[in-house]
């Protein structure tokens, strides 16, 4: 009997080991856990304990850390050297930063608003391992500390930006600025709207409540969806009484981005027909009774009222060939466009950043801001255009036509119209 048992025993022995393993390791993995979670909760209570937190922080309250990074945002009269004297830097080490700076043409001053990051190394002697100084709201340039040769190497850092292409249309109500802002069109892109134009229509008296427009153009957003900047126009229309006026934009083979009609023609001509945007026409071209000195005497230019700091634009290209005080005219810039044109702007409030005698200035560029200055009875651009030598009514002026494109780039521009003519559809097809 008892054999018959042993041999049965025998015949399940390796099923019954494994029931013995399971159980221990049940047993096991149950105890392990059962202790890991009284050790955690009573580390959890030490932790929590008011006593050993105040010798902690008493402790740690006198460590300082090692790296220590600063952002700054520069404000109305910072120079690159009041910002250094406020990381407290070792005087060398400013001079190292400040040459190292001055190198690099595209931050070599400073602008409003721009970013600086500095990463600061506190360890023995205070030294700066790290910084990034902000180009535009697309790219950063930063340096980077090569230790062994105690100097700095640079690097562009390109932003990652959402590129979106945005579809407005709207029916003018009172003006076109205050109708496109309750679009939600950001002030920049109305204002190279309002340029393309410029060269043949005044924005004064040619507009009329019910003329309409549409507006294909870029904006570069950071990916939480705020805007960072406004891109290129590609597209716009503006009816005037009935009448379209399309533009295209297209890059011409040295990478020079122009508007055409549909024809081809450029609407790009040697000059504006008004510089300033949202403008009134208060008092024109030729002989007037001088509100000020009270006598009758030849108006050489056009008055444009508009409010204090409304920008004034260079109607074309050229070079600054005055930007000062003018006695009667008050703040007044001069630029000669070609051997047969030049422009002058007076009465402003203040000339534009970096307008100086001798700068090149580009078309639609501004140079300075509306103001009352010299004699003047308000708010006004006084505008004239002088053409071989003698001042003429800008307002009657015949501008030259502008480019026409023939042959391959012609054919290139046809394409890329019907390019956008397809982009248009789908967009307006995507609103409705």
């Amino acid at each position: 009997m008892k054999r018959k048992i042993f041999e049965k025993l025998e015949e399940y022995a390796y099923f019954i080991w494994l029931i013995l393993l399971i159980l221990i390791a049940v047993f096991v993995t149950y105890f392990y856990d059962t202790n890991k979670k009284t050790q955690v909760f009573f580390l959890q209570k030490s932790f929590d304990n008011i006593y050993l937190n105040k010798t902690f922080e008493s402790i740690t309250s006198n460590l300082t850390p090692r790296y220590l990074t600063v952002h700054f945002q520069v404000k109305k009269g910072d120079t690159y050297e009041n910002i250094l004297d406020r990381l407290n830097l070792p005087i060398e080490e400013k001079k190292r930063i400040l040459n190292t700076v001055k190198k690099q043409k595209e931050i070599k001053s400073l602008k409003l608003n721009k970013q600086l990051y500095f990463k600061i190394d506190r360890k023995e002697n205070i030294k700066i391992i790290e910084f990034k100084i902000e180009i535009d709201k697309k790219k950063d340039i930063a340096f980077y500390r090569d230790i062994g040769l105690n100097n700095f190497y640079s690097k562009i850092i390109e932003k990652n930006l959402n590129k979106i292409i945005i579809f407005k249309e709207g029916t003018i109500k009172n003006s076109l600025y205050n109708t496109a802002i309750e679009l939600g069109i950001k002030p920049n892109t109305i204002v190279e709207f309002a340029r393309l134009y410029g060269f043949q229509v005044d924005f004064q008296r040619d507009i009329w409540k019910g003329d309409s427009f549409q507006i294909i153009y870029e904006q570069f957003e950071n990916n939480d969806g705020s805007l960072v900047e406004s891109g290129d126009i590609i597209f716009s229309n503006l009816n005037i009484r009935g009448n379209d006026l399309n533009l295209y934009k297209f890059e011409l083979q040295n990478k020079e981005i122009d508007y055409f009609d549909e024809s081809g023609k450029s609407m790009k001509k040697t000059l504006m027909k008004t510089p300033i945007n949202g403008a009134r026409l208060s008092s024109p071209f030729g002989k007037r009774k001088h509100p000020i000195l009270g006598f009758t005497k030849m108006h050489t230019g056009t008055d444009f009222a508009a409010p204090t700091g409304t920008p004034i634009m260079a109607s074309g290209d050229g070079v600054v060939t005055k930007a000062q005080w003018c006695g009667g005219g008050g703040n007044c810039v001069k630029i000669k466009h070609n051997s047969v044109y030049q422009t002058i702007y007076a009465h402003m409030s203040k000339f534009g950043r970096g307008i100086k005698k001798g700068v090149r200035v580009k078309q639609g560029q501004i140079i300075g801001y509306v103001g009352s200055t010299g004699l003047s009875t308000g708010p006004h651009l006084h505008y004239e255009v002088i053409e071989n030598g003698r001042k003429i009514n800008s307002q009657k002026l015949k501008l030259p036509s502008g480019k026409v494109l023939k042959g391959e780039q012609r054919n290139e521009f046809e394409v890329n119209k019907i390019k956008i003519d397809v982009l248009k559809s789908e967009l307006i097809a995507g609103i409705n």
